[in-house]
């Protein structure tokens, strides 16, 4: 092609609002995402899984403009919480036919829903969190789409019955179940995975109803994106299934865990059934791999309650967090818990509910210490577990480094108990890491009601 027939064809793909180097995947074939260029530069300090203080994000609820650039006017807030991985729920457009409000009726894997901006107002709030060394993770739903998307002009790419009708999962009628025997619709689904790490940097997924999707699914796409030049991606799947580890995932979801510190606060379960649910969450679990804790969540929340009344109140649902954040794993934060926002949140209508921000700034500062302590624990991250289960309403354990020991002692009750310490701690000197300062343990404790105490020393 000439010099002048160039210039003309750029001039002509310019004025249509094409781009060369950015287009969609679902407009292309399979392969086509190979001649998709990387924007920007890859993130360098996504962080070890160890690491992560994750924070996820309801894009209708997070900010009173509902949208990509009121979660990026507050990154600073969460930087400052000590948050470093940002999980974005759903940002596609949403299914109409058959349609309940669900952001996981996802009607198109390659385009930014228009009520929350564009892909332009992404790369800015991924580029923003960078700037801030937080990563940014996408919300994926592999298992199923919307009923008008438009890989519903291959049939064949979705579950049918012996009719030759197209089938829903589970009881979910929004939505159309993939048939991940299709090979064709694997590497689309590959390539749309590829799309968002390359075309608005982010640095990962969190894969919504992950054991839906065959594990040698899992397997093929992670270690494509793993493929990438100067990638560290963090792969989170939303299931308690192990074996997701072995297909690459760095993360699985928590709800056993969750289970377990409800029923110690609703129905008089002793603390002792949170060491045997912890054991079995790490049993044969590779070191480098976790599993995510948290005391609320989007489901949860909208469907149940929020963690105030769940776990008693704010000091009750603020020990619900120590507990489930210092005894392992990898803390969660769901938007709005930190301010103690009294309302449930939706993420199906845009009429949901805003988080109030303004409201007890007391309760954001004591989730602010509780995270940056972790943050600066290698015991507590990594160390040796030891608990003790000598008094059924109280939590207590103590992680060990080598160089470091993190005692936690919680009151998991509403009503004051004086608490017989174990042998081991009795009669010990620890720093109280909330207070910065010394405090003498003799045999026995008082707690207030869900009062909690952080104890370390070197």
């Amino acid at each position: 092609m000439n010099s002048f027939l160039m210039v003309l064809m750029s001039l002509i793909l310019s004025l249509s609002g094409c781009d060369e180097k950015h287009y969609a995947i679902d407009d292309v074939e399979p392969n086509g995402q190979d001649t998709i260029s990387q924007y920007g530069e890859p993130f360098q300090k996504v962080p070890e899984t160890e690491d992560i203080i994750m924070y996820e994000v309801n894009p209708l609820v997070f900010s009173e403009s509902a949208d990509l650039e009121g979660i990026q006017s507050r990154l600073d807030e969460l930087k400052d919480l000590g948050v470093n991985v940002v999980w974005l729920m759903p940002i596609y457009p949403i299914g109409q036919e058959n349609a309940v409000g669900s952001p996981y009726a996802v009607r198109n894997y390659t385009k930014v829903n228009s009520d929350y901006g564009t892909l332009e107002d992404l790369r800015t709030l991924v580029e923003e969190a960078h700037s801030r060394d937080m990563a940014v993770i996408l919300d994926w739903v592999a298992n199923h789409t919307a009923w008008d998307h438009p890989w519903m002009e291959n049939k064949s790419w979705y579950e049918q019955d012996e009719n030759g009708n197209i089938v829903y999962p589970e009881d979910w009628e929004d939505v159309a179940s993939l048939n991940y025997e299709h090979s064709d619709m694997q590497e689309k689904m590959i390539a749309a995975m590829k799309y968002w790490v390359l075309e608005a940097n982010v640095d990962g997924y969190r894969c919504d109803y992950a054991k839906g999707v065959p594990h040698d699914f899992w397997s093929k796409a992670i270690d494509t994106l793993r493929s990438l030049p100067n990638r560290d991606l963090i792969m989170f799947a939303e299931a308690t299934d192990k074996d997701l580890f072995d297909a690459g995932f760095d993360l699985t979801f928590g709800w056993d865990f969750y289970d377990a510190v409800k029923n110690v606060y609703n129905n008089d379960q002793p603390t002792s059934i949170l060491k045997d649910v912890h054991a079995s969450d790490y049993a044969n679990v590779q070191e480098e791999k976790h599993v995510l804790r948290f005391t609320d969540n989007h489901d949860f929340n909208a469907w149940e309650d929020t963690p105030l009344e769940i776990f008693e109140g704010k000091e009750g649902s603020i020990t619900a967090f120590v507990v489930s954040s210092y005894m392992g794993g990898v803390p969660m934060l769901y938007n709005g818990q930190e301010v103690g926002c009294p309302k449930q949140l939706s993420f199906f209508h845009s009429s949901s509910p805003k988080i109030d921000w303004t409201i007890n700034p007391g309760m954001k500062a004591e989730y602010k210490k509780i995270i940056k302590n972790r943050k600066n624990s290698k015991a507590v991250k990594s160390g040796r577990l030891t608990t003790y289960t000598n008094n059924n309403d109280i939590a207590a354990f103590k992680r060990a480094s080598e160089n470091e020991q993190v005692l936690i002692i919680a009151n998991i009750r509403g009503t004051e108990i004086n608490y017989q310490l174990p042998e081991a701690v009795s009669n010990t000197t620890w720093t109280n890491a909330m207070k910065d300062s010394e405090i003498q343990l003799g045999s026995e404790i008082n707690l207030e009601a869900y009062q909690y105490f952080i104890l370390k020393k070197n």
